[in-house]
């Protein structure tokens, strides 16, 4: 049996035009199977001893990594039917001995391949977690799919199959089809690594249930994964918003695709009336065609530029889409907004201000242009491409469409790849620019603390390092764009030379094309090069926006932590009576806050809540309010469990004033009239006399439009909680939680303010946190929490004469409070020593 066939020796590469099949097969599966025993084996054996299996669940199902498999299965049966018709057809049943080499190298290569496959999916080496597959397996899928591509030497051999002249050769040409689909599938699948466990799912390991796994959504830490990974997950986030609810809108989206199919046929006709207009002039006997030139440079005024902008089509159709894109906007923009404030106090305590608006302000940003670029530019390059393929192998020959074919098809893969590779370079500049604002919103809302230790140096050379890890991001960030646009440039130049030259040769040598099909093809291909040359800005533009929402998206997938159940109805307060029975609520697993908590609070009584730090007084004001669920137990009011009812009715029936009082930058009129913002100046300054700030607001050159300034920073402690009073006295809740109301504030002011706490609390169901043991000794009940269990109660009497908890800590506040004012005597009398003695 020969080992290639008859006048045919393996050492003879280039035969009758083109290379050798006998010593192609030999080469190519020599090479991958060799490369894949030796460095596959090793791997499968370092696996064997050093390999864990990953200890999840159940492993990410992905359909992905399912037709990776099929494929590679597929691709041992295509080489033998390959064998079968060599064997049968092509020799008549004769077989050599390459054929017999490939169809057993190809019986273990595949199937060596799937095991390598399936190991790296399942088991893990102890380093740090791959992103991706190992380098044998990558190399020998690049080294498969560059051997595929290596048939093209052969399109001028003379016996080849590229002619298609028998059905033998449809039949090698439709198994080289599939063998080249295949292969470039496992190449494309072999850098996505769709069965490898990304950094989410290795954080997920040992995670009881699906629920507890962290979202689908990628997080932006992730800088190695494709932007357009979970694409259409991420579309239906935004699918809500996209088609306009508005009928005339709807008109309007279709009319811009009509403007926009208009725009392709025109990028048709441009170049077509330049041909005719040359070859009017160039005929033996010229023709002044006026109508050809009319059509041209209406067709050309109706298209634009290459790009169409200035053209009227692209104009009108940009006019149009302006309501589409400020409806897209808007809805996003107030539905994220109204999701950050369904979010839990949990989450908010957490966030960071500034990243978060700088997360909202590129997230909605990018929207803006998303659509624009991918309906409006990517979409139409595209058909563009496909248009001119076609049109050129109809109206010239098979060579001007492959040309246009390749080089289109080399500029997109390249920008693809490299754009995706240069994707981790932009997340780290977006982290780095979040990490800047979050730095210096953070520092200038601290101004005050920043003053009080002299720490201006420290926050600005902080600020310089936060900046300075920016530029460096920067800086690679730019790199690595102008190695994209080198090799796009590279990529066109060289489908232009090779385009030009056959078009010229076939005018000049060949006599076959005229002077104007060349300037139809110089006209046309220049035309489609120009929105192509935008091609890369345009898919850099949709990952940088993809990139920039990905922290959007993460903020939209965020769950609400306090929801309201399916069919709950409003508060009904009757009385006002308030019961905890048996509340237990940690924030950590653990660490319990508050133990089996029980109290009642009858209608219209006050309940005082006293305790050293970290008892959970707070924790019981944040539980009435629902800012966090208990973990067991009940709080009723009137018999109600407030999580059966709907959180914003519970809320309208309880009023709150804070220990820290903050305010909007705002004047005071608008910080009252908050709390009802419906209610008229009456009940404004009403509310201020009650709260005893009427005639302090009236000092104020401004009055009532007074601005506060940020946080309310510019009035004292003592104004900012009249404020505050005046609030919840306008608002006139059934129930009030007073939340360590007078703690920062000096005696004097402390009294004013208690006379206005006093009209609040009238006749009111009452909650007070309190530090000062001398503003709830008024109280009806007083609970003293400890290691958040209650574990004294009653009056202020009753609990002094028990001699426990509260009767240590009306001591300790009696001492302190001797101590100061013997301090202060004291220095009132040196002081007056002193004058004496000068005098």
């Amino acid at each position: 049996m020969l080992y290639c066939p008859p006048n045919i020796t393996l050492n003879e590469v280039w035969v009758d035009g083109g290379t050798s099949q006998c010593f192609m097969d030999t080469v190519s599966n020599s090479v991958t199977a060799g490369w894949l025993l030796i460095f596959g084996t090793t791997q499968l054996l370092i696996y064997y001893k050093y390999g864990n299996r990953i200890p999840f669940v159940s492993p990410p199902k992905s359909q992905l990594y399912a037709l990776q498999i099929l494929f590679l299965a597929l691709l041992p049966l295509l080489c033998i039917a390959r064998f079968a018709v060599q064997a049968t057809l092509i020799y008549g049943d004769a077989v050599y001995g390459y054929m017999i080499l490939s169809v057993v190298l190809s019986s273990v290569q595949f199937p060596l391949s799937i095991a390598l496959l399936v190991v790296e999916r399942h088991y893990s080496l102890p380093s740090v977690p791959s992103r991706g597959h190992g380098l044998v397996l990558l190399l020998f899928w690049t080294l498969l799919f560059i051997f595929e591509n290596l048939s093209f030497v052969n399109l001028r051999k003379h016996d080849w199959w590229f002619h298609l002249t028998s059905l033998t050769d449809k039949i090698e040409m439709a198994l080289f089809v599939l063998r080249y689909v295949s292969c470039l599938i496992v190449f494309v699948l072999g850098l996505r690594a769709p069965g490898i466990m990304t950094a989410q799912d290795y954080f997920n390991i040992g995670a009881a249930s699906s629920e507890a796994r962290i979202p689908i959504i990628e997080n932006s830490s992730d800088q190695s994964g494709s932007t357009w990974r979970n694409f259409w997950r991420k579309i239906r986030l935004l699918l809500p918003y996209l088609w306009p609810k508005e009928v005339l809108l709807q008109f309007r989206v279709l009319f811009c695709f009509m403007l926009l199919a208009g725009g392709r046929v025109l990028n048709v006709y441009v170049p077509i009336y330049s041909k005719k207009i040359v070859d009017s002039m160039t005929e033996a006997s010229p023709i002044f065609h006026y109508d050809y030139v009319i059509l041209y440079v209406l067709f050309k005024f109706l298209q634009g530029s290459g790009t169409g902008a200035m053209g009227v089509l692209n104009n009108l159709r940009s006019f149009l889409w302006i309501r589409i894109q400020q409806y897209t906007t808007r809805e996003v923009e107030v539905s994220l907004f109204h999701h950050l404030h369904s979010l839990s106090l949990r989450w908010h305590l957490s966030r960071k201000t500034g990243e978060v608006l700088r997360v909202m302000d590129r997230g909605t940003d990018s929207i803006n242009n998303l659509l624009n670029y991918i309906l409006f530019s990517i979409v139409p390059t595209i058909t563009d491409i496909v248009v001119a393929v076609v049109f050129f192998v109809s109206s010239f020959n098979v060579w001007f469409g492959l040309i246009v074919f390749v080089t289109m098809t080399l500029y997109i893969a390249a920008t693809i790849m490299v754009t995706e590779w240069r994707t981790k370079f932009q997340r780290r500049m977006n982290l780095a620019d979040n990490a800047t604002k979050a730095r210096s919103v953070d520092s200038l809302l601290n101004f005050e603390t920043v003053k009080y230790y002299g720490a201006e140096e420290y926050e600005v050379e902080a600020y310089r390092d936060a900046i300075m890890t920016f530029q460096k991001e920067e800086w690679k960030n730019s790199l690595t764009l102008n190695i994209l646009n080198t090799t796009q440039n590279l990529i066109i130049s060289a489908g232009l030379l090779a385009g030009s030259l056959l078009c010229v040769h076939m005018v000049v040598d060949l006599h076959q094309l005229t002077v104007g099909d060349y300037v139809l093809f110089a006209a046309y291909i220049i035309q489609l090069y120009v929105p192509l040359n935008w091609f890369g800005t345009y898919y850099r533009a949709i990952q940088k926006n993809f990139v920039d929402m990905e922290n959007m998206f993460e903020l939209l997938v965020e769950q609400q932590e306090v929801v309201d159940i399916p069919g709950a109805g409003p508060l009904y307060v009757r009385q006002g009576t308030l019961e905890f029975c048996n509340v237990s609520f940690s924030y950590l697993p653990e660490r319990a806050v508050l133990k089996n908590i029980s109290f009642t609070v009858p209608g219209g009584k006050t309940v005082a809540i006293v305790g050293p730090s970290g008892s959970g007084k707070t924790t019981i004001m944040r539980l009435l309010f629902r800012f966090y669920d208990v973990d067991s137990g009940a709080i009723l009011i009137d018999g109600q469990n407030i999580k059966t009812v709907q959180q914003s009715s519970l809320r309208e029936n309880i009023g709150v004033v804070p220990q820290d009082t903050v305010l909007f930058n705002n004047s005071i009129r608008y910080n009252i009239q908050y709390a009802r913002i419906n209610a008229n100046e009456a009940d404004v300054i009403t509310a201020s006399k009650s709260a005893e700030i009427h005639e302090r607001i009236l000092t104020f050159p401004d009055g009532y439009d007074t601005q506060v300034g940020e946080r309310g920073l510019k009035l004292s402690g003592g104004e900012k909680q009249r404020v505050a009073i005046a609030r919840t006295i306008l608002k006139s809740p059934a129930i009030v939680l007073l939340d360590e109301a007078t703690s920062a504030l000096d005696t004097q002011t402390e009294r004013h303010i208690q006379a206005a706490l006093n009209k609040v609390c009238a006749d009111r169901t009452t909650v007070i946190v309190a530090h000062r043991l001398s503003t709830v000794i008024h109280a009806d009940e007083i609970l003293v929490l400890k290691d958040g269990e209650i574990v004294e109660r009653g009056r202020h009497d009753d609990l002094i004469t028990q001699e426990g908890v509260y009767a240590d800590m009306w001591q300790q506040q009696l001492k302190s409070e001797f101590e100061g004012n013997k301090k202060s005597s004291d220095s009132d009398e040196s002081t007056s020593n002193g004058i004496k003695a000068a005098r």
